[in-house]
């Protein structure tokens, strides 16, 4: 896994634009949005403040840019989950595994969306909501729906529950992976991919041994 991964440019962004996203990533997520200026943005990614404003209307409109960046890269895995090859829990095994690489892949946005998500501050709370987590689990609770209606999951289980458990797995993985990496016994810490099979199937099959024939339920 890389620590950060360099986004080329789209078709709709330009070289400098992305500049500028990633310069306000990297001081967001160490100095808060309130604690970074634009000038120390411009200065950071090497351009003019005027040349910030050519493609960001304000402070909030870039905050909300890299929030939507981050969305637009989530759906395409979501979507992946959603109409895929294979069966639901082998999609869903594909979708665990990228979902926990785009996190280390990505870690100065994810620090940043967690930063602002925890901070407290209920207006940051709702505009994270708003500009990014909402939509993206709103679609996972909906693909969970489909897996009810298809008879793939059980029909007594809340989808919405499951999402989160789901995101939430990965999230704890890799908030916490540096210190599971200093404890022996948590071999799965050096692992990702053996973490997010082995997560996958206790998420879908459970903890319990599988009952002895005849075996009151």
């Amino acid at each position: 896994m890389q620590a950060l991964a360099a986004t080329a440019p789209t078709a709709h962004q330009s070289a400098g634009e992305l500049a500028i996203l990633d310069a306000a990533v990297r001081l967001f997520s160490v100095h808060g949005y309130d604690g970074v200026s634009m000038r120390r943005i411009a200065e950071e990614a090497g351009v003019s403040k005027a040349n910030i404003y050519h493609h960001f209307a304000s402070k909030q409109a870039l905050y909300f840019a890299i929030m939507r960046r981050s969305a637009e890269e989530l759906t395409a895995l979501l979507e992946n989950l959603a109409e895929g090859k294979g069966s639901f829990e082998q999609r869903l095994q594909v979708f665990a595994s990228a979902h926990l690489d785009h996190l280390f892949d990505n870690q100065a946005r994810v620090r940043l969306v967690l930063r602002e998500a925890f901070s407290g501050d209920e207006e940051k709370s709702r505009a994270v909501v708003e500009q990014m987590v909402g939509g993206l689990v709103n679609r996972l609770i909906a693909i969970f729906e489909a897996g009810q209606r298809a008879g793939l999951l059980r029909d007594d289980l809340d989808p919405g529950l499951c999402a989160h458990l789901l995101m939430g797995a990965d999230l704890f993985y890799f908030q916490a992976h540096g210190l599971l990496q200093q404890i022996p016994e948590a071999g799965f810490a050096r692992q990702p991919d053996r973490y997010s099979k082995q997560m996958i199937d206790v998420l879908l099959h459970g903890m319990l041994a599988q009952p002895a024939e005849g075996r009151v339920k």
